[in-house]
């Protein structure tokens, strides 16, 4: 096979693998929170919510180290986990619509985070699978499929989900995503692993890496990029539906709006990199992020709300792409689902939190001071700069 067509087939799959997370997350971070309200629950029960089930991305530092260091049955360290991840996720989604979230909440709350446990291992091994085999050159180029390809699977689906949710049943929407995720498999079992060269290896020592304070640094940074863009994100269309009583049909169509800005984001994030360097692409990244969150502070109409969401999308967009790609260019190879793993583990964990203090803070204030007040916790990544790219281990 040409080489020019493997390369294509390669990055069409990570696409789709991301792709396969983004008609998930279409539900859980911008629609679960209007079928928990829809259920009689409230914004608080839904951060709570949230933040257990994104504990797996939180300890998905354990399937990093069993995916670098155990060859399962012979298939690889990537491809089987990726496979287990995939199917375990599509049975969840299967059984979703059989558990009332308001009727047995703990109940939910447990399936979800199998769900999430799923997501989380075919995730970390998705990453290691790419650490592994694209070359440092084209790793802005990757993050921008990754994150374009889970976002368009938040366009293709979200305003799908949202018109099924209101004319058809929520089960109609599980049962939907659970087929999405399937999408990914024909190409995954189609993958060969290339036996791992020995300067590749597992290797504990590796892990001194984290002793660098451009690393450290690095990590403040994903915790504060995440814990904005995930805290302002659940939030939107609850507060579109509270202040302006928009339908599900509604909430979806601007989901679909927001993805298409995440993807343009994606775009736009390996670009700034590629012509702007990482620090400078920081900064605008910064400008970008603190503007959009700042309009829906203040977001007078449902006529405006449309191009503030998808404002917003870019700039999330353009936050996780700058991340991963900082965050494979500081990775050791020896330790590449691990490392990297911990990296994605701090802005799971700043997630769960933007999540759980933005529910609670929507609650006590309002929608539009908690957006404003994340608007201006974007200034924490000022001081930050400096430290990140004081020393780099791979040149920016």
């Amino acid at each position: 096979m040409p080489k020019s067509r493997q390369k294509t087939l390669s990055y069409l799959m990570f696409g789709l693998l991301y792709f396969a997370q983004g008609t998930v997350l279409s539900y859980f971070t911008a629609l679960n929170a209007i079928y928990f309200l829809s259920k009689g629950l409230t914004m608080s029960d839904v951060g709570v919510f949230a933040s257990i089930a994104l504990i797996p991305f939180v300890i998905k530092i354990f399937l990093g180290m069993l995916s670098d260091k155990v060859n399962l049955l012979g298939l690889g360290h990537r491809k089987p986990y990726i496979l287990i991840g995939l199917i375990v996720q599509a049975l969840c989604l299967l059984v979703a619509p059989f558990i009332d979230p308001a009727r047995a909440y703990w109940g939910f709350v447990a399936l979800a985070f199998i769900l999430q446990m799923a997501m989380a291992l075919y995730d970390t091994c998705t990453d290691g699978l790419a650490l592994d085999t694209i070359p440092e050159e084209e790793q802005g180029t990757i993050q921008s499929f990754m994150v374009a390809g889970r976002a368009l699977g938040v366009v293709l689906t979200a305003s799908v989900v949202g018109l099924l949710a209101e004319y058809v049943s929520w089960t109609a929407v599980f049962w939907l995503l659970a087929f999405f995720t399937l999408l990914p498999l024909p190409m995954v079992l189609r993958l060969r692993e290339a036996a791992r060269p020995v300067e590749r290896e597992f290797n504990w020592g590796a892990f001194r890496a984290f002793k660098n304070k451009s690393v450290i640094a690095l990590a403040g940074l994903g915790f504060v990029f995440f814990f904005i863009i995930a805290g302002a994100n659940q939030m939107v269309n609850p507060f579109l539906e509270t202040e302006f009583d928009i339908p599900l049909s509604t909430a979806g169509m601007l989901t679909t709006v927001w993805g298409i800005g995440v993807v343009l984001g994606g775009v736009a994030g390996g670009w700034f990199i590629n012509r702007l360097g990482n620090r400078n692409a920081v900064r605008a990244a910064l400008v970008v992020t603190f503007v959009a969150v700042l309009a829906l502070a203040l977001t007078p109409n449902t006529v405006l709300a449309w191009p503030i969401v998808a404002l917003f999308g870019l700039a999330y967009g353009v936050y996780q792409t700058l991340y991963y790609a900082l965050a494979m260019n500081y990775t050791d190879p020896r330790i590449a689902a691990s490392m990297f793993s911990i990296l994605m583990a701090v802005t799971n964990v700043a997630q769960g939190v933007g999540m759980a203090i933005c529910g609670g803070l929507a609650d006590a204030v309002g929608f539009r001071w908690t957006f404003a007040i994340l608007t201006t916790l974007n200034l924490l990544i000022l001081p930050l700069l400096p430290a990140v790219f004081a020393r780099k281990p791979q040149a920016n």
